[in-house]
């Protein structure tokens, strides 16, 4: 009974390891690009679809796993993207109802949550051959993952383009996050146009990308050296032995 439960934590483990770090929808497998790069330019933007974002890849993944003993091959991508597609048109309507505006400025990014590579792909990778639980697990990581990606380049655009961040955020929390605004390099800060451009989302995600490797690259160093000291160790231990020899 504890080997199960010990399996089944590694699992699960893994699985939140792989959504925020190991296997990033946007930093690894580098799905999802055009929506993130175009509305990137501040953090209620990218908040915005975020959230829409992993609220389809948890919903999605959850349904894949249902029926996912009860359809042929032949219809499982077509079934699949009907679940999408309905799913998105669920957070359309939402969005509609309680933050209009926002849903204006996301425009046809919404909708396009339907052909992110990333939404399909943990359908068919994972969805459609693990349980209920695992699988809204998985979506929900790799949707946080997506999501925090996203928020991190829209603070870093927003902050750099415009020297605050935190902008407009009542387009999502309403009238309460209007006063939200955090302007960190002061009122004169002539602003950087590059940073809110499109070439300036290639340029953040591209430094983002680096840092993990680096970053990837300093914990597989430390592993190794951890793993060689114990080697030594290992190696190094004295045997002393008792008795007489004839």
């Amino acid at each position: 009974m504890s080997e199960n439960i010990n399996k089944e934590s590694t699992d699960y483990q893994d699985i939140i390891e792989k959504g925020l770090w190991k296997n990033n929808p946007a930093l690894v497998q580098v799905l999802g690009l055009c929506p993130l790069l175009a509305v990137s330019a501040s953090v209620v933007n990218a908040l915005g679809l975020g959230l829409a974002t992993l609220l389809v890849l948890t919903a999605s993944n959850t349904a894949v796993s249902l029926i996912r003993n009860h359809i042929s091959d032949t219809i499982r991508l077509p079934a699949f993207v009907m679940i999408i597609a309905s799913l998105v048109s669920c957070i359309e309507l939402l969005m509609k109802a309680f933050t209009y505006e926002l849903y204006l400025i996301l425009g046809i990014f919404i909708p396009l949550i339907v052909t992110n590579c990333a939404v399909l792909g943990r359908a068919e990778s994972f969805a459609s051959k693990n349980k209920v639980i695992p699988s809204a697990i998985d979506g929900f990581m790799m949707g946080l993952g997506f999501t925090v990606v996203l928020v991190c380049v829209g603070a870093i655009r927003e902050l750099l383009g415009t020297g605050a961040i935190f902008n407009n955020m009542q387009l999502l929390f309403g009238d309460s996050a209007a006063n939200w605004t955090l302007h960190l390099l002061g009122d004169n800060y002539p602003g950087m146009i590059l940073a809110i451009l499109p070439p300036g989302a290639f340029i953040v995600v591209g430094f983002l990308m680096a840092g993990k490797n680096v970053i990837d690259l300093r914990l597989k160093a430390r592993a190794q050296a951890k793993a060689n000291e114990q080697q030594k160790a290992k190696g190094s231990k004295r045997v002393r032995t008792t008795g007489h020899i004839a």
